[in-house]
């Protein structure tokens, strides 16, 4: 069963993604936010943008994401329980696991890392314990096949390796 939070209300987060997020917020707030609004007070002053002008609804939207993901980041790192990596399992897969899999229909082995949805980036292979695949292999063990259901029809993965180090 995937877990969202701790049984405290925590999102548990891995080293290196609260180190990562907390490196993405001080970015936003100290050089991304300066920016924009420097781009704000240059263009008014210059008396570039009107009512109706395109360039100040550019500026204004970007604004808005870089101040939603600045609300985003603060509210995961209030609320984020950072893993003790001697902590995350290894006789089981578990949020912070790295997980070696082999694809049954085709043969394909390839390796995961499990984490919670606050910093899955399916792009450097880490997946999170909520989607199809991480809930599938949360809490198996090696040997074990996850098993779950996609538009294409069943998948089958068999777990070769857990570890708390990445595998090759």
């Amino acid at each position: 069963m995937a877990m969202k939070e701790t049984d405290h209300g925590l999102v548990p987060i891995t080293p290196e993604g609260y180190e990562a997020m907390q490196k993405e917020l001080d970015e936003l707030l100290t050089v991304k936010r300066p920016e924009i609004a420097e781009r704000i007070r240059d263009s008014l002053s210059h008396g570039e943008f009107s009512e109706d002008n395109s360039e100040l609804d550019e500026v204004k939207r970007e604004q808005a994401m870089v101040e939603t993901r600045i609300g985003t980041l603060k509210a995961t790192l209030a609320n984020a329980q950072v893993l003790d990596p001697e902590a995350i399992p290894t006789d089981r897969v578990g949020i912070g696991s790295f997980v070696q899999l082999e694809d049954e229909e085709f043969g394909e082995v390839f390796s995961v890392r499990v984490v919670s949805s606050a910093e899955a980036d399916p792009n450097q292979d880490r997946i999170s314990n909520e989607s199809p695949l991480g809930a599938a292999v949360l809490n198996l063990t090696v040997g074990q096949v996850a098993e779950f259901d996609t538009p294409d029809g069943p998948k089958r993965f068999k777990i070769l390796k857990i570890d708390r180090r990445p595998l090759t």
